[in-house]
């Protein structure tokens, strides 16, 4: 049976956030996730979400993880260090650009990109217009990790804010 792990970014993903509702649509068919509330979320610490995470890791051993905006960048951080085992499928959803200036989020970055993301198959998404990653700025992070990208017209930073409640194709991709 397909595991899936879903890791929310700042402020998390709460209902009714593409990534929660994700979560219900796999549980409501008697799929195996893991949507853990990242340790603090508002005031994130780089060192903290990178332990918890190990930890789910080492514990759930998913087949798929689904990252959006900060935790991106905490997957980032957990490649270069190069401890985990490899997954078959990331999807790596609205990541900020690698060198953000926000103060409350100065543990992370900035970072560069990973030369191994660890997983076998990689889809990055985008929007026209991410106030956290410009287009630009994404097709040169796709250039560095060496992986497919889709973009989505005018998709903000693709959260709930932005209409991002129900996503069918991201459970199609999830799933398939």
């Amino acid at each position: 049976m397909l595991k899936v792990l879903i890791l929310h970014g700042w402020g998390g993903s709460d209902f009714p956030h593409w990534q929660s509702w994700l979560a219900g649509e796999i549980a409501k068919g008697y799929g195996t996730v893991s949507f853990p509330l990242l340790d603090n979320p508002h005031f994130p610490s780089k060192n903290r979400w990178m332990g918890q995470i190990k930890s789910l890791l080492e514990d759930f051993r998913p087949d798929v993880v689904v990252c959006h905006s900060l935790a991106n960048i905490a997957w980032f951080h957990l490649c270069h260090e190069g401890d985990i085992l490899p997954i078959k499928r990331l999807l790596l959803v609205a990541p900020p650009h690698l060198s953000c200036e926000i103060e409350t989020l100065k543990t992370f970055f900035p970072l560069e990109a990973p030369k191994n993301l660890f997983a076998q198959k990689v889809l990055l998404v985008t929007s026209t217009n991410d106030p956290y990653m410009s287009v630009d700025e994404a097709a040169a992070l796709q250039k560095m990790l060496d992986v497919e990208m889709k973009i989505i017209e005018n998709g903000g930073h693709i959260n709930t804010h932005s209409g991002y409640g129900e996503w069918p194709w991201v459970k199609e991709w999830v799933l398939q």
